[in-house]
């Protein structure tokens, strides 16, 4: 089933000029920078506030991507790289949503981790706290990550769901699976790290540009 509507893009896992260039240029609706130590693409909120100070006031929406972000994290993001969205990856509650979005200011991406139709059926229990939705790939036993691995669940758990907030289908997404996955899961949104990516953590420019342009012709 596609998307009746025009599907947008979010750059995950962004660290340098370069990538955020690309990423811009290439019609990216999202930019998204990543706090949590144990990832390759781990910055500090001070780094990410240099990375997005030249989009400031402009069309493109910067995410802060955390992992069950202590208040301490939201102050320090929210006093340098004042991000228009944080994403809540990890184990957080409704009540912690909303908690981090009263905190902040800004809206939240609520992610959850699929293996199966009840993993989404969780998205209902944050539609009064969450501004979007994102759905990634369960990780594996005993992965440190709680995303960006490259790992795809079944997309057509998504097809035909209809939430209360627009949601990003992520996990295992590249250049050459952008039609296959808006045609199987109908996603407006779609998330991608490690599929532009030319080792853990390295962006590349070239792959930005051709999964946002694999984007815009479908």
């Amino acid at each position: 089933m596609s998307s009746p509507f025009k599907t947008s893009a979010k750059i995950c896992g962004l660290s340098t000029p370069e990538a955020v260039r690309a990423a811009v240029d290439g019609g990216a609706a999202y930019l998204g920078f990543v706090f949590f130590e144990k990832s390759p693409r781990n910055l500090t909120p001070e780094a990410a506030a240099r990375l997005v100070a030249p989009l400031r006031g402009g069309p493109v929406k910067t995410v802060a991507v955390t992992v069950d972000p202590d208040d301490g994290l939201i102050d320090r993001l929210m006093a340098t790289m004042k991000p228009d969205l944080i994403q809540a990856h990890g184990k957080e509650t409704p009540a912690r949503v909303r908690q981090i979005a009263e905190r902040s200011g800004v809206g939240v991406i609520k992610a959850f981790s699929v293996s199966s139709s009840s993993d989404v059926d969780q998205a209902r229990a944050f539609e009064t706290v969450a501004e979007q939705f994102l759905f990634d790939a369960r990780p594996v036993e005993g992965s440190v990550l709680p995303g960006g691995t490259g790992a795809r669940f079944d997309w057509t758990l998504l097809e035909g769901r209809r939430f209360a907030r627009p949601h990003f289908l992520a996990g295992g997404l590249d250049p050459w699976n952008v039609a296959e996955a808006i045609r199987l899961s109908g996603a407006p949104l779609l998330d991608v790290s490690s599929g532009v990516e030319r080792g853990p953590g390295l962006k590349d420019p070239a792959l930005i540009t051709a999964f946002l342009d694999a984007v815009k012709r479908v």
